[in-house]
């Protein structure tokens, strides 16, 4: 689960960063008093540091210029919708039957690694039961992380999401569930893998309707819809009373287990499902 306090979680980042380097010092001191006559010595600490700066500064330079240059502009400049999309900018995300008579909405936000775990876990079963029509799914995608942990990878996954989601609302689906993927999925306090545009390519072609995709590739590059993301994100971050990600509702009662920090979304399938069941119009 990730919290939208962009305070608390900064100052949270910071401390987790604080405690590994500590942890990685304590460990390497160890290993130079047991290295007798070496010369090689491994800073992870430092090394793992640098790592993230270089991500963190680097990434995202979808269109050229430096990425906060390149978002800057891209929260000024006016929308390209990607096609399947619907209402004010293109803002409305729907999948799924339109006469279904119930609906899910997701609030998520591409770095979140309990999001991630939340598609790992329940993401097949809502692709079938959307594709049943049991219910249509309403995506809200956030970029708050990357304030919280610093860097663009949110907003540049979330543009590659809409040139996913331009080919196909299929492909949209399963390329979101290709970035949340143990496989591809960033570790929270690791490098932001997905500010790098060749990352998002390479998750891209583990999907069919995308391996090789010359459109989707140059929408990527070109930063095609970054301005979409942007607007996206400024639609997610105007529902006030989500605090957390994912937060997940079933025609507008929130599944889950209440926590401090927010909602804490079902973790297995059977609750899922059970809950689910609980709040569907008969």
């Amino acid at each position: 689960m990730s919290n939208r306090n962009s305070q608390a979680n900064k100052q949270a980042a910071r401390e987790r960063l604080r405690a590994e380097r500590e942890r990685q010092a304590k460990k390497e001191r160890t290993r130079r008093q047991l290295i007798v006559g070496g010369s090689v010595v491994a800073v992870l600490a430092v090394a793992g540091g640098i790592g993230l700066a270089v991500a963190n500064s680097g990434g995202g330079d979808s269109g050229g210029g430096s990425g906060a240059d390149v978002w800057a502009k891209a929260a000024k400049a006016k929308p390209v919708p990607p096609a399947n999309t619907s209402g004010p900018n293109g803002t409305t995300v729907v999948v799924g039957k339109s006469d279904a008579k119930n609906s899910l909405e997701l609030f998520e936000d591409p770095r979140c690694p309990g999001c991630a775990a939340f598609e790992e876990t329940v993401g097949s079963q809502i692709e079938k039961d959307v594709s049943d029509g049991k219910y249509k799914a309403t995506y809200h995608l956030g970029t708050f992380l990357d304030g919280n942990l610093q860097g663009t990878g949110s907003k540049n996954a979330l543009s590659a999401l809409g040139a996913a989601l331009n080919v196909s609302p299929d492909a949209f689906l399963k390329y979101k569930y290709a970035l949340y993927s143990k496989e591809f999925h960033p570790e929270e306090m690791g490098p932001d893998k997905f500010a790098d545009d060749s990352y998002l390519i390479k998750v891209a072609d583990t999907v069919p309707a995308l391996k090789g995709n010359a459109a989707f590739q140059k929408a990527v590059k070109g930063g095609t819809y970054d301005a979409w993301a942007m607007a996206m994100s400024k639609e997610f971050d105007s529902h006030k009373d989500v605090r957390s990600t994912p937060t997940v509702r079933m025609n507008g009662t929130v599944l889950g287990t209440q926590s401090a920090q927010g909602p804490v979304a079902p973790s297995t399938v059977a609750d899922f499902n059970a809950q689910v069941e609980k709040n569907l119009k008969k």
